[in-house]
């Protein structure tokens, strides 16, 4: 398995849109981001989008493991090399947002260091035309985590 750096050609649509719905708010920002994944056998099995938002300041826009892939720290690994890609950049913080139903995620960032900041209320109101359930919630409120480098 390798960490690469991944080309627009490259970029896993399957997977960003298994972790944001709406491939109109990928295209916002992923074409300013990088992208890395994890590559196995010629596909990729994860993916992290990163964005710098200033020079002290990057943002974890999009985080995926493939289904079958899921359960063996491949996310923390892609979590780790992004907080290492941030340091190399110069960055002092990263943020997330991820939404108030993501149980194993807001679990999963938190392990992983990040602490929660705020909470953006009816930002999947807003910015999706479609209800988004998970776990059995309703979706609604983007939760913000942060992390100082």
């Amino acid at each position: 398995m390798q960490l690469k750096d991944l080309s627009p050609a490259e970029w896993p649509w399957p997977l960003l849109l298994d972790a944001d719905p709406s491939r109109e708010m990928v295209e916002s920002y992923i074409h300013q981001s990088a992208v890395m994944g994890l590559v196995e056998d010629g596909a990729t099995i994860a993916v992290v989008v990163l964005l710098q938002r200033d020079r002290t300041l990057v943002e974890v826009m999009n985080l995926a493991v493939a289904p079958a892939h899921r359960g063996q720290k491949l996310g923390k690994r892609l979590l780790t090399a992004a907080i290492h890609w941030s340091q190399r950049q110069g960055a002092e913080r990263m943020i997330l947002g991820t939404g108030n139903s993501s149980l194993g995620q807001l679990a999963f960032y938190q392990k992983m260091g990040l602490r929660l900041e705020s909470i953006d209320r009816d930002y999947f109101l807003r910015h999706y035309p479609e209800p988004i359930y998970e776990n059995g919630i309703w979706c609604r409120d983007r939760v913000w985590l942060s992390l100082d480098l």
